[in-house]
């Protein structure tokens, strides 16, 4: 057992760069210059708290654990952030469940019926699919016959938290104290989500850039995957971005996180203007975009392409 003050670790450029590129490769994580004080901090406390000797030998137990539930994954949980909050950037909820679900229905109706299918890509601690399904609960909707609701993480401690369901002060800064009054229970200082609202939302461990793992669930209507991308090198969210496609039934939606942009990641997708926010659409085939930015900026590609011959 050690004792005393711990030595302060420092990483070499060769040790950055090793750790960078494994998490890099496993779960899609991008660490930069700009955020090497951040890997070097959570990654020395680990080598600390398992009385290693240095960043190479903790290098080698990751490598050597197993990839799902050994010390890789338990580092995943150090870096990760998972600031959020229930009804985050409301509009996107408001569209997804006023407008988008609607039109799905209507469409899966037409085609021989089952509840629209929706997909929190990133869901941390729980809030977001839990506010859907709470907004779901508001509009009229019958969980599992209108809408069902799966929710996934590259983090097995979030995906812990969101199963429990239980919420500090924190969590409400955006709640109206009707919904936290009719869906919560506060007891012994956290507020825990009721059971009508809990058992309506299916949690998954899943790991974005593992296209192993995206097998484990089908097609989807709709999905959610808000500040996820950001954290991840343009490789990555390529492959990401063309893996959620991949998953989206003909005509359905992603909804990216205020900061996120399709531009110079994916043309497979027509940006469509609702009347609450902005969303993604997988066309459906022979369709035109009903959007005018989108026509615009497919004009403007299409004058810009060099004629045949050239």
């Amino acid at each position: 057992m050690r004792f005393g003050t711990e030595p302060e670790l420092r990483m070499t450029d060769r040790e950055f760069r090793m750790f960078a590129e494994l998490l890099r490769r496993h779960c899609g994580l991008h660490f930069g210059p700009e955020t090497r004080v951040l890997l070097e901090k959570r990654v020395a406390r680990r080598v600390n708290e398992l009385e290693l000797d240095s960043f190479a030998a903790y290098h080698y137990l990751m490598r050597s654990s197993s990839p799902g539930d050994g010390e890789l994954a338990r580092l995943i949980d150090e870096l990760t952030t998972n600031e959020t909050y229930f009804f985050r950037e409301r509009s996107q909820l408001s569209a997804l469940i006023e407008e988008i679900v609607p039109e799905r229905l209507l469409e899966r109706r037409s085609r021989g019926g089952g509840p629209v299918t929706i997909w929190s890509a990133g869901c941390s601690s729980g809030e977001e699919p839990y506010s859907v399904m709470m907004l779901a609960l508001e509009a009229g909707l019958a969980p599992r016959v209108d809408l069902r609701i799966f929710a996934s993480d590259v983090s097995r401690r979030m995906l812990r938290k969101a199963r429990q369901g239980a919420y500090r002060e924190a969590s409400f800064r955006e709640t109206e104290p009707r919904l936290r009054e009719r869906y919560f229970v506060e007891k012994d200082g956290l507020w825990r989500i009721s059971d009508d609202v809990k058992k309506q939302v299916d949690f998954i461990h899943m790991n974005l850039v593992d296209p192993s793992k995206l097998a484990l669930l089908g097609a989807v209507d709709a999905i959610l995957c808000r500040n996820v991308i950001i954290y991840f090198d343009v490789e990555c969210k390529r492959r990401v971005i063309e893996s959620l496609g991949e998953k989206l039934h003909l005509g359905g939606y992603l909804v990216l996180g205020r900061s996120e942009s399709l531009i110079g990641l994916s043309s497979s997708f027509e940006l469509r203007h609702l009347k609450n926010d902005l969303v993604y659409r997988k066309p459906m085939p022979g369709m035109a975009s009903r959007d005018p930015w989108h026509r615009a900026a497919a004009a403007a590609i299409a004058q810009e392409a060099p004629e045949e011959g050239e």
